[in-house]
């Protein structure tokens, strides 16, 4: 068995992989970060120590706080290593990581991953025409080139992130021409037993509140209830159609920007056959994990948005809190210290955790986004409809899985991270079964492609692994 190289290795460098980073290299651990992109941040301060002044206005001081969480990482002297993808890692905590397009193994005392969140598919008739993107790579592509749609722009969906782009592309001068919102009606009354619970963490509400304020200042149409959506147009995106109630509507849009909430990163923790649940009110998978991130694998733990939707503000603390726990299982630093570092964070966390159950019933997906039309492509690596795996399930496909052998669905490059809640929500209503039944996809190694070239490096990989 490989010796381990590290006391602690984390997995990404987003909110909770930089604050347990800084906390364990305060509580002496031999520490290693790997983070597949070329600066710190993660997705939410994806850029931020690169981003242009005037970008930085743009995008505002939420995503300005990743700033000072990315110089005290690099100020703290841990071992951050950029551009380092984790695609495999074992049962004994041995991780095989691609870097400079060579891949080599390490092996941890503690793991802990914070792969963080991606958007939620939606897939609807005409999301796969060019001009159509969610609305977090509209948003990346304003923090790493200082990009923005031209034409008319149309947002779609549910969630803060939906009005948050949206007033981030009119700060940038884009052309927004609505929000659609497709939040049923019935939502916010479920919502509004929450809302005594929310003012313990006002000040998102107040975001909120100050979002919507703004795009009715500048003439935003907001529609809310949206069903029956879909995109047309003749090679590109041209119109969106929707309807509110009875009526129907019609808009012309160049770009069209989807986004209906964020899930978990499952992945890597799917790859290592750890337990999950179905999140019946979010309606995604996340990982079992205790208050300290410890998963169903001993060693490895998970924190931030990979282990349930908090927020960068609750990742931050949740990245402390998984630390030093790790810490403790090592039995290398000050118990008392770890104990301190837990409940301060702790107490953190929960304070911006109180807006949760609100903006989760609130922003709840609409139950037709999980029932697209036959035509809808839900895979869109091997170019599988819904019909498709409606198709399948009658010919008795009973989970995700199986739906390979029935055709390609969930075998292309993305390992069915762009299709695999829907293929679970499109078999367990056919099936009438629940999705804890239906399951997910199996992940296999490499988590993601990897060139041959570097999996040869495997043979000589020692002066790597031990920089």
């Amino acid at each position: 068995m490989m010796a381990p190289t590290h006391d602690l290795i984390i997995i990404g460098a987003g909110p909770a992989g930089m604050s347990a980073a800084i906390s364990a290299a305060a509580l002496g651990l031999k520490t290693l970060l790997l983070d597949e992109q070329p600066h710190p941040g993660g997705q939410i301060y994806r850029h931020v120590t690169q981003v242009p002044p005037r970008v930085a206005a743009v995008l505002g001081p939420d995503y300005l706080h990743g700033r000072g969480l990315a110089e005290r990482l690099q100020q703290c002297g841990v071992d951050y290593r950029s551009g380092a993808l984790v695609w495999e890692i074992t049962q004994d905590l041995v991780l095989t990581v691609q870097q400079d397009e060579r891949s080599y193994r390490l092996r941890a005392r503690q793991i802990i991953a914070a792969t963080g969140a991606m958007e939620r598919p939606s897939p609807l008739p005409g999301w796969t025409l060019p001009g159509v993107l969610n609305a977090g790579a509209a948003q990346i592509a304003m923090k790493t080139s200082a990009s923005v749609p031209q034409g008319p722009v149309v947002l779609a969906g549910a969630g803060p992130l939906l009005l948050l782009v949206a007033c981030q592309l009119l700060e940038a001068g884009a052309e927004v021409t609505a929000v659609v919102q497709t939040s049923p009606p019935e939502n916010l009354r479920r919502a509004l037993p929450h809302l005594a619970a929310a003012l313990g963490a006002a000040q998102y509400l107040m975001k909120g509140l100050k979002m919507l304020w703004r795009l009715r200042r500048a003439g935003v149409p907001l529609y809310q209830g949206a069903s029956a959506l879909r995109i047309e147009g003749k090679g590109q995106a041209e119109r969106v159609r929707f309807s509110v109630g009875a009526r129907d509507h019609t808009l012309a849009a160049k770009v069209v920007l989807l986004h209906h909430g964020v899930v978990p990163n499952t992945q890597l923790s799917r790859q290592l056959r750890l337990d999950h649940r179905w999140d019946a009110l979010n309606l995604c998978w996340t990982p079992v994990v205790d208050e300290g991130g410890q998963t169903s694998l001993e060693g490895l733990r998970i924190a931030g948005d990979g282990a349930g939707i908090a927020g960068a503000r609750a990742a931050e603390s949740a990245g402390i809190i998984a630390a030093a726990h790790a810490a403790l299982a090592i039995g290398k630093s000050d118990a008392a210290a770890c104990a301190a570092l837990i409940a301060q964070a702790g107490a953190e966390r929960a304070r911006h955790l109180k807006i949760r159950p609100f903006l989760d019933t609130l922003y709840r997906p609409p139950q037709w986004l999980a029932s697209p039309p036959d035509e809808a492509i839900v895979c869109r690596c091997e170019e599988v409809s819904a019909g498709q795996i409606r198709e399948m399930a009658r010919l008795g496909c009973q989970g995700p899985n199986q739906t390979k052998f029935f055709s390609r669905c969930g075998m292309g490059p993305c390992q069915g991270r762009m299709c695999g809640l829907s293929v679970t929500q499109i078999l367990a209503q056919e099936l009438g079964k629940p999705p804890e039944e239906v399951g997910a996809y199996h992940i296999r190694t490499p988590l993601k492609p990897i060139a041959l070239a570097s999996l040869a490096a495997l043979a000589d990989t020692e002066p790597l692994a031990s920089e």
